[in-house]
C-alpha cells in the first residue's frame, strides 16, 4: 500500500488495521496525544513522535486492532482533547501518568517554531489576443515538481535587481506592465511575495519550454494553489 501514489504511512498502518485486521500500528495527531498523556511524555513535538508511535506499537493488540486503533483515535478525538480533556469520562484515567502528574494538559509540548524566512520573485503574465496563457512546466524534482506554472523568476530571499522577463522570449522590455498586486502565499518552510508583469500579444509565438492554454482550461494544467492566486489576482487587475 506504502507504494501506492498518496498512500502514506498513517493511511497505509489505517487501511491494514481496519480494512484487513492487520496489527498495524495507527498514529495520527490523536493518538500521538493520548500516548504522550498516558505515559507523561514530556519530549516536544516533533522530536518525540518516533518514541509515541514505539509507545502505540506497545499496545496495539494482535485481536480486532482495528477497533482498537478507532478506539484510540476517537478516544483522542473525543474525550483526550487538546483543551480541557474530559479526564473523568476517560476509561485509561487510572493508568494516565500525565492526569496523576496534573500536566494532561500542558502535553504534547512542541517545540518553538522557527520564524519562516520570506522569499520574493516576479510572475509573467502573458496573454495571447485569443486568450491564451503562456505556462510551463515545473522541474519533476523539487518544490511544486511537475507541476505547471505562471513563468517567473527564481524566488529568493535577497532582493535582486529588475529581472529580464522570458529572456528568450519574442518580447520586448518596455512591453511589459507592472501590476498593481503582490500575491502572497506560505508555504511550510517560507513565505512567498510575486509581483506580477503582464503583456498581451497577437499571437502566440513559440517559446521552448512553454504552452500556451485556453484560460476557460486552466482546470486541467494542474496549476497549484500559489499560480491560482497569480492568474486570479492578474484576471482581476486587468479586468
Amino acid at each position: 500500500m506504502r507504494a501506492l501514489p498518496g498512500i502514506g504511512v498513517y493511511t497505509a498502518a489505517a487501511i491494514a488495521a481496519i480494512a484487513f485486521d492487520r496489527d498495524a500500528t495507527v498514529v495520527d495527531g490523536n493518538v500521538e496525544r493520548v500516548m504522550a498523556r498516558l505515559h507523561a511524555v514530556t519530549d516536544p513535538l516533533p522530536v518525540a513522535k518516533p518514541r509515541l508511535k514505539t509507545l502505540a506499537a506497545a499496545l496495539t493488540p494482535d485481536r480486532r486492532p482495528g477497533d482498537y486503533a478507532q478506539a484510540v483515535m476517537d478516544l483522542g478525538a473525543t474525550v483526550c482533547t487538546p483543551r480541557k480533556p474530559s479526564c473523568l469520562a476517560c476509561p485509561w484515567i487510572e493508568a494516565c501518568r500525565a492526569r496523576a502528574m496534573a500536566i494532561a494538559e500542558d502535553l504534547p509540548t512542541k517545540a518553538p517554531r522557527k520564524a519562516k524566512p520570506t522569499r520574493r520573485g516576479m510572475a509573467f503574465f502573458v496573454v495571447s489576443g485569443d486568450g491564451r496563457l503562456l505556462l510551463r512546466r515545473r522541474p519533476e524534482k523539487g518544490l511544486l515538481g511537475g507541476m505547471s506554472e505562471v513563468p517567473s523568476t527564481p524566488w529568493t530571499e535577497e532582493a535582486g535587481g529588475p529581472a529580464a522577463p522570458l529572456r528568450h522570449a519574442p518580447i520586448a522590455a518596455g512591453d511589459w506592465t507592472e501590476l498593481d498586486t503582490i500575491v502572497r502565499h506560505t508555504f511550510s518552510h517560507f513565505h512567498l511575495e510575486l509581483q506580477i508583469v503582464s503583456v498581451s500579444l497577437p499571437d502566440q509565438p513559440a517559446i521552448n519550454g512553454h504552452t500556451w492554454w485556453e484560460v476557460d482550461r486552466l482546470g486541467k494544467a494542474a496549476l497549484p494553489t500559489v499560480m491560482v492566486k497569480v492568474v486570479r489576482q492578474a484576471m482581476r487587475k486587468l479586468a
